[in-house]
């Protein structure tokens, strides 16, 4: 019987799809999706970022003291028509940084609320962070708030793609390095807690976020501008080739994008090639190294290193740390590093220098 019901129902479905195909096209109201030009879409964007930041205000007051408050400690309201801003409060517009970039040939504004600068290391826009974010999308025409994510423990992002990870959106490689990380952290009963970190809200373009292609199956729709609370926690440098120089230094002509840089035209840019100039010894073989050892102990403090010295890895024991490094040569000084001169073709591991 059971056997009977299936074929009779997959003989009903057939005929309904068949009946759907054959229905009359004029009968369908099909929306054509029209991708906006960036140049305006970005005017649009701007006047509706000008108009939040006029119309809604946050808790000001409550971060005058304190630097671990936390992104959930940020509330920001909107401004009933007529209502004046409440004491301790601070209209957004009176508040935030304007800054300007260029992104795909279009000029770009995006805005940002620094509660808190943090204490540690700031990010390069290629580098790893450890942090903590709520993101939401501005409808000015409604007094609800479309929460689209968040994430409430620490969570660790690249923010430079290389093959391997998510690919950010621009307006976080450019708000990030704005912030410093924390200054410190300690561990407590296996919970991690980080003191003086980066805090703040960044007001992104759609242009500087996901324009006409949000991520599916979330509540982002084509051309929202974003709002994303923030807390900036850690910073680990990025090397995806791990050949000893952080990606930020392989963008050879300093125009803000490593993707563009390949020095041997094979098709893979320099922060993720492993043998950059295609001479058959690894970039990391071409980078002399060296090893330093610091005990604390007895009042020795770290190296400060040379310029074209980077490090690429440490340990710490009994007080003792260990600090390796390399060191961009350029042994015939023509302006042009080993690493990158295919007609050098030195290996130092090999030579020991």
């Amino acid at each position: 019987m059971k056997i009977k019901t299936l074929k009779f129902s997959l003989v009903l479905l057939a005929a309904l799809s068949l009946m759907t195909s054959c229905k009359d096209d004029d009968d369908i109201n099909v929306i054509p999706f029209v991708l906006e030009d960036r140049t305006e879409q970005q005017a649009k964007d701007k006047d509706s970022l000008m108009l939040y930041l006029s119309t809604h205000y946050y808790n000001s007051g409550d971060f005058e003291t304190g630097t671990n408050h936390k992104y959930t400690d940020i509330i920001i309201e909107k401004l009933d028509e007529g209502e004046s801003v409440p004491v301790d409060h601070t209209l957004l517009q009176d508040a935030v940084e304007t800054h300007t970039a260029e992104y795909l040939e279009v000029d770009y504004e995006y805005y940002i609320l620094k509660i808190n600068q943090g204490g540690g290391d700031a990010p390069t826009y290629t580098d790893q962070i450890r942090f903590r974010y709520e993101g939401s999308t501005i409808d000015n025409d409604s007094d609800e708030v479309n929460v689209f994510d968040y994430n409430i423990t620490p969570n660790n992002f690249h923010l430079q793609q290389d093959g391997f990870n998510p690919s950010p959106i621009k307006g976080w490689q450019l708000v990030f390095p704005e912030f410093n990380a924390a200054a410190s952290f300690n561990t407590n009963n296996g919970s991690v807690e980080y003191n003086d970190f980066g805090l703040g809200v960044m007001f992104i373009p759609s242009g500087l976020a996901y324009f006409a292609s949000p991520p599916s199956l979330s509540s982002i729709n084509s051309y929202d501008n974003l709002v994303f609370k923030i807390e900036l926690l850690q910073v680990e440098v990025g090397d995806p080739d791990a050949d000893g120089i952080p990606s930020f230094f392989e963008d050879l002509d300093n125009d803000g994008d490593v993707v563009n840089d390949d020095t041997d035209e094979d098709g893979i840019a320099n922060f993720i090639d492993r043998d950059d100039d295609n001479d058959e010894v690894l970039t990391l073989d071409e980078l002399i190294p060296n090893t330093y050892t610091v005990d604390t102990n007895i009042g020795e403090t770290e190296p400060v290193l040379a310029d074209g010295e980077y490090e690429r890895s440490r340990t710490t024991s009994n007080g003792i740390i260990t600090i390796k490094t390399v060191t961009i040569e350029d042994s015939n000084n023509d302006g042009t590093p080993d690493y990158l001169d295919i007609n050098i073709t030195t290996n130092y591991n090999e030579t020991g220098s």
